[in-house]
């Protein structure tokens, strides 16, 4: 698949080779710059070098008429007077003065000078100097061509302009080909996850062994998939049991009904009693589904319900209270201490409730109740004398439609939600729902953490 004008792939390689193309055209201007210094500060030493020897030949008297060159391209010229060359090298001899600046006294000055001959003309850098000799005062110039400098850095300026930008695109093509190879994962997984259905939700993308970010990704992407595939399975198990749960009433609603139909003198108070029974049940069974529906599993506020100080005791007092007056056993409370805590008064009520209840129906004679502050938060313990919950489903104890026995009778148990929603509530206010060792029966420890906020205000995030 050919790359997007916009991809990374795309953008990097043309952020580099810009970068490098104006990286090395700067390496290269400053590289023209230093090679015409340097070539220019090595003639004006050489000049400079010959205008003090020369001078030192005028003033000694010495001066020959014919001075040697340093060079195809230098020349020196002595000139007195204003326009009378009293010396100079053989390509400069029997010309006129070749340079004719002034020269201030006290040591040598440079000119640029532009030095014709015929149609041609060629530019020197002339250095000059006065002198006073036996026969009067005099210039000394010395002058070495440019063209040497010219021709130096016009060669170099042309293999520069070929070579920079040569390598700017040498770079980015091996760019472009390592960040093709560096990407290629990351494309592999991106058109893996594209293609993995609703029902193919069990799929996993290859993890490479570079154990580089690429490596990292593709464990992030199997673990949300991981994630996408339990919550998909928890979806069709709780659909699948709510709608097993809700079939049961349902089925005896219309059996009743039928039955009555069918009945010539139907005993209609014994019929509207049944229906309403079952339609009590079914009311609190779609209630329990609605409240687990509306549970994100998070640790955040409670949305639609009020946060309070609760004196959670009380809760518990008065949950029990209830559950006793109908229970065949004993109900202790005598462990039951002052937990002032921030949460909703009705979920922890509900809490209390579930909890008090399941006890009750699993416990052979006695049930204990015990509570205590925990800093801002509390710990609710309710403990059963009943057959206990084995160590390998105390975990599973807390989700949702779960028996121990199996079983989908109502006579033999509740919806299976009830200790899903305590675990529900705990989470909702900090907090968690465990089951803990005990010599005998079950013991179920709730902890909960409490908000730090005012009476009547919600929790912060």
């Amino acid at each position: 698949m050919a790359p997007r004008l916009g991809s990374v792939r795309v953008r990097t390689t043309a952020a580099v080779t810009l970068l490098v193309a104006v990286g090395l055209g700067l390496a290269a201007w400053l590289l023209l710059a230093e090679l015409e210094r340097s070539l220019t500060t090595s003639q004006d030493d050489t000049s400079r070098g010959r205008v003090r020897d020369l001078a030192a030949l005028v003033r000694s008297g010495r001066l020959p008429t014919t001075v040697g060159a340093l060079g195809d391209d230098t020349f020196a010229q002595v000139v007195e007077g204003s326009d009378r060359v009293v010396a100079a090298t053989p390509g400069a001899s029997g010309r006129p003065p070749l340079a004719t600046f002034a020269v201030q006294p006290g040591g040598p000055g440079v000119h640029t000078v532009d030095v014709r001959d015929g149609p041609e003309h060629e530019v020197y850098r002339v250095w000059g100097l006065r002198v006073r000799g036996p026969d009067g005062p005099a210039v000394v110039y010395v002058g070495a061509s440019l063209e040497l400098v010219s021709e130096a850095t016009a060669t170099l300026r042309g293999l520069l302009l070929v070579g920079v930008p040569a390598a700017a695109a040498l770079l980015g093509l091996l760019t472009w080909v390592a960040l093709g190879r560096m990407l290629a994962p990351v494309d592999s997984i991106s058109r893996q996850v594209a293609g993995i259905g609703d029902s193919e939700l069990d799929r996993r993308v290859p993890v490479p062994r570079t154990g580089d970010e690429v490596a990292e990704l593709a464990g992030t992407m199997n673990a949300m998939l991981q994630r996408l595939e339990e919550a998909r399975d928890r979806q069709q198990a709780f659909v699948a049991d709510a709608s097993h749960e809700l079939q049961s009433p349902l089925t005896r609603l219309r059996t009743e009904l039928e039955v009555a139909r069918a009945t010539h003198a139907p005993d209609w108070d014994a019929v509207t009693t049944d229906l309403l029974a079952d339609c009590g049940e079914m009311e609190a069974l779609v209630r329990d589904l609605l409240f687990l529906a509306r549970d994100d599993g998070s640790t955040g506020r409670v949305a639609t319900e009020r946060v309070e100080l609760v004196d959670l005791d009380d809760v518990v007092l008065e949950e029990a209270a209830r559950v006793r007056s109908a229970a065949r056993v004993e109900v202790s409370t005598t462990a039951v201490s002052a937990a002032p805590l921030h949460g909703s008064r009705d979920q922890l009520r509900r809490l209390s409730r579930n909890l008090l209840e399941n006890a009750v129906a699993a416990a052979s004679s006695r049930v204990e109740v015990s509570l205590r502050a925990d800093g801002p938060g509390a710990v609710l313990v309710v403990e059963d004398d009943g057959p206990g919950i084995p160590t390998d489903q105390r975990v599973r104890v807390f989700d949702r439609f779960v028996r121990l026995d199996g079983a989908r009778d109502r006579a033999t148990g509740g919806s299976g939600l009830g200790l899903a929603i305590v675990s529900s509530i705990a989470r909702r206010h900090g907090g968690d729902a465990s089951v803990e060792e005990s010599p005998r029966g079950a013991r179920l420890v709730v902890r909960l953490a409490g908000w730090p906020g005012k009476v009547g205000e919600e929790p912060g995030p």
